[in-house]
């Protein structure tokens, strides 16, 4: 998974409490990950002197306010115009589609330049200083390397789509914008040389070093397909090193098509065809929702809300933090962010009610990554987009919603059961349910509760389409925390929070655009007819298939974050899943639920790194605790699996 806090993108809450309309409990960088401008000052003195350095940084991060901020704006007015005056914005489907590559692009470039890219290696922390600095200098030298192919393949493909000039809208070609994948690899080269070492000589070596690089590749004085594997080994050696995921998959991808003769530039065309899809714009529109909650103070009402209602009962703290957990996670996509934001809020209550540390860091650990299957949640849409893409299925994102209502309820209450059972045998003396406190953590947080209401209804009501749905819920997200609650400051926090949402979509965007290369090259290579073949002739059952299928993911997700792994993983599965019969929206919840154990598998599973960072404790501390919840969500998972009345009922009446 990724072990560093870094490579989620995502920064921890602080616990001190806070009230409905007062300050709030906001998300901070932890030491290791400061914020822009200690970057500034601290890893880059001279980048500092240079004002115009400082105002280019500047500019970016407004351009990429300002593409989030018309993605919202946008299909809101579409809905306002359709519903008001029968009318629509020309070309507004298009431009939001094309700002997602904006935002990917300008995101991906920020998270280079924050040294906050996606990476599945924690080698580096493990090191000496002397061993760590030779190791980042490898590992930044090859993925800026693969970057500079990345930028080279993306010129050829914004050359050929020049030639069609085909026009976006309002006069603008479409080959302007998709000069974004261009400038954005570059960048990306760029500062990950910068990155590469604190001194100048060191950045200097590393850009010789991928100049020769380079230079030596194209004069190929072997040919490229004997070095393909010797390549590949390289790669896999910078990604140990620390090397970002992108560079790992978009390298693979580089690597076996340029051994193969076949032209690169099919990665950025696909990279193209994916932040165009018309419903990717769902993911960024949810994500931001997500972070405005966040960045807000609704994690501690909603606990508060939550502890009014059920923590005088016996298990209610473990229910209260189910409940919430699998809210949040819904919203932001994330169980990283769930743990970091609500972790310091649950414990305290845990204890307080005679939980024994060791339960309460396992429920809080095991409950981040509940919400995954539930509205609107984004890895459910990426699997929809990804298995249409495929051509060999046709699932939309509501039925994987509808599919996903009752196994992650199955999760929550196997979840819930354990966490009551683990519990003190009668609730905490002295604490009683109040009704009129209750009822009024229900009116303080009743904005935030309304928000499923309110994404639900856009979502399954007919009236909106999914894009339009997400750009709602991000703009009552934004107005709810900006307006009514005020705990974000229109100009001083709304700017700064779109920045880390676009930063966090950018990395993962930037992963699944070269993922998607890899894919293309697996499927030209036959690897999923392969695949099919193999399993015809291996496995004789579609339940051993399906056993088969959950062992395979919960190995990728250990060791993949969930949503390069559904990109990757999802056009495989797809056609050995249809000679067994397999429903598309069961083999969606498998792969998601099995994808969402990952998060919890020991020693590299993500939930665990960031427990372990938030709470202070052992990373072995955190895995032993976890254990417990590991074999409750696995026998939650195995029930899914081999109960598919449980993912295709719901879809099956509600049409």
């Amino acid at each position: 998974m990724i072990p560093t806090l870094s490579a989620c993108g995502i920064r921890p809450i602080s616990a001190a409490p806070s009230s409905a309309k007062g300050p709030t409990a906001h998300i901070r960088l932890p030491d290791q990950l400061v914020s822009l401008d200690a970057h500034i000052s601290a890893a880059a003195p001279a980048a500092q002197s240079r004002c115009w350095m400082r105002w280019v940084w500047r500019a970016e991060s407004a351009l990429i306010v300002a593409a989030l901020a018309l993605m919202v704006l946008l299909p809101c007015a579409e809905i306002l115009l359709r519903k008001g005056w029968h009318a629509g914005i020309p070309a507004s489907t298009p431009i939001v589609q094309h700002l997602v590559l904006a935002v990917g692009m300008l995101g991906g470039a920020l998270a280079a330049r924050d040294n906050r890219l996606l990476s599945l290696s924690a080698l580096q922390q493990a090191l000496k200083p002397r061993a760590r600095r030779w190791a980042r200098l490898f590992a930044h030298v090859f993925a800026a390397l693969i970057a500079v192919c990345l930028a080279g393949a993306a010129w050829d493909f914004v050359a050929a789509s020049r030639a069609l000039n085909k026009p976006l809208g309002y006069g603008i070609p479409v080959w302007t914008v998709q000069t974004l994948l261009v400038v954005g690899f570059a960048l990306i080269a760029l500062r990950l040389v910068w990155r590469a070492d604190e001194t100048r000589g060191g950045r200097m070596a590393a850009a010789v070093a991928v100049a020769g690089l380079l230079a030596v590749l194209h004069g190929q004085p072997l040919s490229p397909e004997s070095l393909r594997w010797p390549l590949l080994v390289v790669l896999l050696g910078a990604a140990v090193c620390g090397a970002p995921i992108f560079s790992l998959l978009g390298g693979a991808a580089v690597i076996l098509l340029w051994s193969g003769g076949e032209p690169l530039a099919s990665i950025p065309t696909n990279h193209y065809r994916l932040t165009t899809n018309p419903t990717l714009p769902s993911i960024p529109l949810f994500t931001l929702a997500g972070y405005f909650l966040a960045e807000g103070g609704a994690a501690r009402r909603l606990v508060d809300l939550f502890n009014a209602w059920l923590g005088a009962l016996r298990g209610g703290p473990a229910i209260l933090a189910v409940i919430v957990c699998a809210f949040f996670t819904s919203f932001t996509g994330a169980s990283g962010v769930t743990i970091l934001a609500l972790g310091g809020l649950l414990m305290p209550i845990l204890l307080a009610s005679g939980y024994k540390e060791r339960y309460a860091l396992g429920l809080v650990t095991g409950a981040g990554s509940l919400g995954l299957l539930f509205p609107p949640c984004l890895p459910p849409i990426l699997y929809a987009i990804v298995a249409s893409g495929s051509g060999q299925a046709d699932v939309t994102m509501e039925a994987m919603f509808k599919g996903g209502m009752l196994p992650g309820l199955v999760l929550m209450a196997l979840t819930g059961w354990w966490g009551v059972r683990c519990g003190p045998k009668r609730a905490v003396a002295g604490g009683h349910f109040r009704a009129a406190a209750a009822w009024r953590a229900l009116w303080v947080a009743k904005w935030e509760v309304l928000l499923p209401v309110v994404a639900l209804a856009a979502l399954f009501g007919g009236w909106a389409t999914p894009v339009e749905a997400a750009a709602l819920t991000a703009a009552y997200a934004f107005c709810v925390e900006t307006y009514l609650y005020r705990d974000l400051k229109l100009f001083r926090d709304v700017p700064r929070v779109m920045r880390e949402c676009g930063l966090l979509i950018g990395g993962v965007l930037l992963i699944l655009g070269v993922a998607l290369g890899l894919t293309h090259y697996l499927i030209d290579a036959q690897v999923p007819d392969r695949g099919v073949e193999w399993v015809s002739r291996a496995v004789t059952s579609r339940w051993m298939f399906l056993l088969l299928v959950n062992l395979v993911l919960l190995g990728v997700g250990c060791l993949m974050d969930i949503y390069s792994a559904i990109v990757v993983i999802v056009p495989l599965l797809v056609p050995m899943a249809r000679v067994f019969g397999v429903d598309m929206i069961h083999l969606g919840i498998i792969v998601l639920v099995n994808l969402e154990l990952g998060f919890l598998t020991p020693p590299v599973g993500m939930n665990l790194f960031l427990a372990s960072y938030r709470f202070g404790k052992p990373v072995g501390e955190v895995a032993r605790a976890a254990l417990p919840m590991l074999g409750v969500l696995l026998a939650g998972v195995l029930l899914i699996t081999y109960v598919p009345w449980l993912t295709t009922w719901l879809p099956g009446v509600w049409k």
